[in-house]
C-alpha cells in the first residue's frame, strides 16, 4: 500500500460526512448529524430537499437525538467538556429556536419518555432535587418549568406508558439483583412485577408498555441463559416469550408505531440477524435484507409503520442509510456515512474463534492490513471497553487505521463481553486482571501460533475497561508486549470503585460485586490493579485521558504517571483539559491518534503519516 492510498488520520477520526439519520413522525423529513462550526450538529429538512443545519452547537458537538411527536421539535442531548452533566433541548424547525430544558447547573437531566398520543410533552429525568437520583419531570414544548411527576424512592430508570404516565421503574437490590416494579396509576401503590437476581440483572431492562398499557415487553435472562424477549402480563407478571436465540442475546427490539407491539429483532452474532416476530412485516424484512450485502438495521419508521429509515453496515465500504418504502417494495439510498472512505482500500473485519486455557470458546475479529502477506506481521491487541459491552462486525475506524497501517488488528470478546448470554458474561465477575486478561494473552498466543503476528512486536491498546487492560498487560504480563497505549484506564481498582459519580448509586452494589468491594477485598483489588506492580513494568506507555471525566478520574492516570516517571519507565502523558470520558472534540481526537500512530511506529515499526507533527 502506498502513502497515497493511506486514510489520512483527519478523514478516519475526524466528524463524519452524515451520522444517525431520523425520520420525521409523518415521514416527510429528515434529520441527521453532520459538521457545522468543525463539530456535529442537527441538520434537517424535506425528503429530497436541500438540508441545513438547525443547530449552532461550537462546543463539543451534539452526539445524538430524537423527533418529538409533535414533528416540530427536536430534542437532544449536550454536556460542558465532558462532565457529563447533561441538559435537555429542543429545536424548533419553524423558527421557534433552541430552548434548555433543563436550565439547572449542576444537574444530569436526560429524556424518559415522548409519545404521539401526548405530542406536545416529553418527559425527562434530572436529579436536581438529590444528586444521586432521578426524579421525573414533564416538559412542554410550548414553553414553560418543568413540572414534577414522579419522586424517586430508590430507583435507578423509569417507564412510561402511552399517555407518558410513570408506570413502570427499576428498583435494585442490596446483593446487585434487580427488579421492575409497576404501578396500576400515578397514584396507586408499587408492585413488583419481575425479579432479577445478580447474575440475570446485567441482561436484563425493559423495553416499554404495549399500546393498551396490559403488557409490559422486556428483554431478560431470567431461566434462560442468553436474553430473551418476553411479553409480561402487567396484572399477573406472566411471561410469554416471543423470541430466543440459543447462544447470542437479543440486541434490539423494533416496535410497531401504533400498537407498540415487538415484530422484529435483531440478534448479535457473528454479524446481525434480522427475525421478524410478526408475519405482516416479514415481507418488508425480506425485502430489506436484499437492499444489500450487508447487515441491514431498522433506524426507525414513520408514525403509520409503512416508511422505514436502514442501515447497511459493511466492513470494508462506508455505511449505507436507505429509505424503504412499504407500500412499493423498494429502497432509496439517502447517503453513506463517510462518502470519502470509497477512495481507499479498507481491511476486513474477519470473525475468528478459539479456546481459552480453562476451555471456554472466546470469539472476536481480525483485521489484516489490506496487500499485505499475512506472515509475521507487527499486531495490536484492541482492547474494548464496558467491559460488560462486546467487538461488533462493520466498518470500524480504529481497525481501519491500525490495519492500513501494516498491523495486524486483534479484537476479543473475551469473558464479561456482553451478548453471549449471562453465563459468558457472569464469567468475568471478579475476574477484572485474572481470566478476562487471560483471555487476551491467549488470544495473543492464537495468532502468533498461526504465524499471523510477529510476538517481538506485540502492543496492547484499549480505553475505559481496554485502558485498565493495556495497563495490566505492562504491568502483569510485559513480556507479551513491546508497548502498550492506556485511554481513561483505571490504574488502582480502590480509587476506582470508591469514586464513581453519585448518580450510580443503584449500581453501586453491582459493580462492588464484580469488581469487587473496598470495604471487604481491598487486598484483591489491589493485587488486581496495575499500580500495585508499577515496578515490573518494562515497557514504554502512552496514557491519555479527559481532565473531566466523571467515570475514570483524573488521578488513575496521574498517579500511575507518577509512579512510571519514580521509576524511571519511558512514558508519554496527554491530558485534555476540555475532555471526559473519551475524546469528543475532533481537534483532541486528532491530536490522540497522531500521539498514538508515531508511538506505534516507533515501538512496533508500522507505517506514520505525522511525521514531524
Amino acid at each position: 500500500m502506498t502513502d497515497a492510498q493511506l486514510i489520512p488520520l483527519d478523514l478516519l477520526f475526524g466528524e463524519p460526512a452524515y451520522l444517525s439519520p431520523a425520520l420525521s413522525p409523518d415521514g416527510t423529513h429528515i434529520a441527521y448529524l453532520a459538521p457545522h462550526n468543525g463539530v456535529l450538529n442537527i441538520w434537517a429538512g424535506l425528503r429530497g430537499k436541500d438540508f441545513s443545519p438547525v443547530t449552532d452547537n461550537r462546543d463539543r458537538g451534539i452526539l445524538g437525538f430524537c423527533w418529538a411527536h409533535d414533528g416540530r421539535h427536536l430534542l437532544y442531548m449536550s454536556d460542558h467538556e465532558g462532565d457529563e452533566q447533561t441538559h435537555v433541548h429542543a429545536v424548533d424547525l419553524f423558527g421557534g429556536g433552541t430552548r434548555d430544558l433543563t436550565p439547572f447547573d449542576g444537574v444530569r437531566a436526560y429524556i424518559v419518555g415522548i409519545d404521539r398520543r401526548v405530542p406536545r410533552y416529553v418527559l425527562v429525568g434530572m436529579n436536581l432535587r438529590d444528586p444521586r437520583r432521578h426524579d421525573v419531570y414533564r416538559v412542554d414544548l410550548a414553553g414553560g418549568e418543568p413540572s414534577l411527576v414522579a419522586e424517586n424512592t430508590g430507583f435507578s430508570g423509569w417507564i412510561a406508558d402511552r399517555e407518558l404516565r410513570i408506570r413502570g421503574a427499576r428498583g435494585f437490590a442490596p446483593d446487585g439483583g434487580s427488579s421492575i416494579m409497576v404501578r396500576d396509576t400515578e397514584e396507586a401503590d408499587w408492585r413488583t412485577l419481575h425479579v432479577m437476581d445478580y447474575e440475570d440483572s446485567m441482561t436484563s431492562q425493559a423495553i416499554g408498555f404495549t399500546d393498551d398499557g396490559l403488557s409490559l415487553l422486556v428483554l431478560s435472562s431470567v431461566d434462560s441463559n442468553t436474553t430473551r424477549l418476553l411479553r409480561l402480563d402487567v396484572a399477573t407478571g406472566a411471561a410469554e416469550v416471543l423470541y430466543q436465540d440459543p447462544r447470542h442475546d437479543v440486541r434490539t427490539v423494533n416496535l410497531h408505531p401504533l400498537t407498540r407491539q415487538a415484530d422484529l429483532v435483531v440478534v448479535e452474532r457473528e454479524r446481525n440477524h434480522l427475525e421478524a416476530l410478526d408475519p405482516a412485516v416479514a415481507d418488508d424484512v425480506a425485502r430489506i435484507r436484499a437492499i444489500g450485502d450487508g447487515d441491514m438495521i431498522p433506524l426507525g419508521r414513520d408514525g403509520t409503520g409503512r416508511t422505514w429509515l436502514v442501515q447497511e453496515n459493511v466492513d470494508d465500504a462506508p455505511a449505507g442509510y436507505h429509505v424503504y418504502d412499504g407500500e412499493s417494495g423498494k429502497a432509496e439510498l439517502l447517503f453513506t456515512h463517510q462518502p470519502e472512505f470509497a477512495r481507499y482500500p479498507l481491511a476486513r473485519m474477519e470473525p475468528f474463534s478459539f479456546t481459552a486455557r480453562d476451555g471456554l470458546t472466546i470469539d472476536g475479529y481480525l483485521s489484516f492490513p489490506p496487500g499485505l502477506d499475512r506472515r509475521s506481521l507487527p499486531a495490536v491487541l484492541n482492547v474494548h471497553g464496558g467491559p460488560w459491552d462486546r467487538d461488533r462486525w462493520g466498518l470500524r475506524v480504529e481497525s481501519q487505521w491500525l490495519a492500513t497501517r501494516g498491523y495486524l488488528c486483534v479484537q476479543v470478546n473475551f469473558r464479561g463481553s456482553s451478548g453471549y448470554g449471562k453465563d459468558f458474561l457472569n464469567a468475568g465477575s471478579g475476574e477484572w486482571g485474572a481470566r478476562m486478561h487471560d483471555d487476551l494473552i491467549d488470544a495473543v498466543r492464537w495468532v502468533t501460533a498461526r504465524g499471523f503476528a510477529d510476538p517481538d512486536r506485540i502492543g496492547v491498546y484499549g480505553t475505559s475497561y481496554g485502558g485498565y487492560a493495556a495497563l495490566v498487560g505492562a504491568a502483569f504480563t510485559p513480556e507479551e508486549f513491546r508497548c502498550a497505549v492506556s485511554v481513561a484506564g483505571p490504574s488502582n481498582l480502590l480509587t476506582f470503585v470508591e469514586s464513581v459519580p453519585p448518580y450510580w448509586g443503584p449500581v453501586l452494589a453491582r459493580l462492588k460485586r464484580y469488581i469487587g468491594d473496598p470495604e471487604t477485598q481491598a487486598d484483591l483489588l489491589w493485587s488486581r490493579s496495575p499500580l500495585s506492580r508499577v515496578g515490573d513494568i518494562r515497557i514504554p506507555i502512552l496514557i491519555a485521558q479527559g481532565a473531566n471525566d466523571p467515570r475514570v478520574r483524573p488521578q488513575e492516570s496521574e498517579q500511575i504517571v507518577a509512579a512510571l516517571r519514580e521509576k524511571g519507565v519511558p512514558h508519554e502523558y496527554l491530558l485534555f483539559d476540555d475532555e471526559g470520558h473519551g475524546f469528543v472534540n475532533p481537534r483532541n481526537r486528532l491530536t490522540f491518534y497522531a500521539a498514538a500512530e508515531r508511538f506505534l511506529a516507533r515501538h512496533l515499526g508500522g507505517r506514520n503519516t505525522t511525521p514531524g507533527r
